[in-house]
């Protein structure tokens, strides 16, 4: 259990009791984040076909369906770390039924972090850091610049590329993303550190297309 949040603690042991008032109050306690995930997380061709909410009322539903082994298998887990993870396994789910995307099934690796999403982060960053919608006579430049920042992703380490992703757009706190990656926190403060300094001499080095980037 969370000794940083009781009050979910709470929630989550009186639910499996059989109040179902609590489970509604556990979702209105992370609704908020979760959206944000699902918003940022969610594939942008797909954000035509579903809708948001929609994609959340699945979450939910698989939550509520795990939730006894939650706290049999996984109570050392802040609740949101694991629900959170419940969320990115609905949403590769939901990508490869739709767009048929080649992916390893997280359940053969020991962390699904290093399975499903560390392939995809560099892209996630990109999209949140690039704009989507330049002018025609910046459409070139955007192009270019998505690749060059692609590429200088691709270049640094898969884990720290999912500790930028998860503090940086995604907002855990050290202790949630060292928790779900597996990691001692010290290990997390220090890849956090060094995929920072990373990603700022990325736009350093491409300074001249500032106007490009939603910072």
């Amino acid at each position: 259990m969370d000794p940083h949040n009781p009050e979910a603690d709470d929630l989550v042991s009186r639910a499996l009791a059989g109040e179902s008032t609590c489970w509604d109050s556990l979702i209105v306690l992370f609704s908020e984040r979760l959206r944000k995930l699902v918003t940022f997380r969610l594939d942008r061709r797909l954000k035509g076909r579903l809708d948001e909410s929609d994609v959340l009322q699945e979450i939910y539903l698989e939550a509520w369906s795990h939730l006894a082994n939650y706290q049999t298998k996984s109570a050392h887990l802040p609740f949101y770390v694991w629900l959170s993870g419940v969320a990115r396994n609905k949403i590769l789910e939901l990508h490869r039924f739709h767009l048929g995307t080649k992916m390893r099934d997280a359940q053969r690796d020991v962390t699904y972090w290093t399975a499903g999403f560390a392939d995809s982060t560099s892209a996630l960053i990109v999209n949140s850091l690039v704009a989507n919608e330049p002018s025609p006579s910046s459409a070139f430049a955007l192009d270019e610049v998505r690749e060059r920042v692609r590429m200088a992703l691709e270049s640094m380490d898969p884990i720290d590329r999912e500790v930028l992703l998860l503090r940086h757009f995604e907002q855990m706190s050290p202790r949630e993303t060292a928790l779900a990656l597996e990691i001692q926190e010290k290990a997390a403060a220090m890849r956090y550190v060094r995929a920072v300094r990373r990603l700022k001499q990325i736009l350093s080095e491409l300074s001249g297309n500032s106007s490009l980037f939603r910072i």
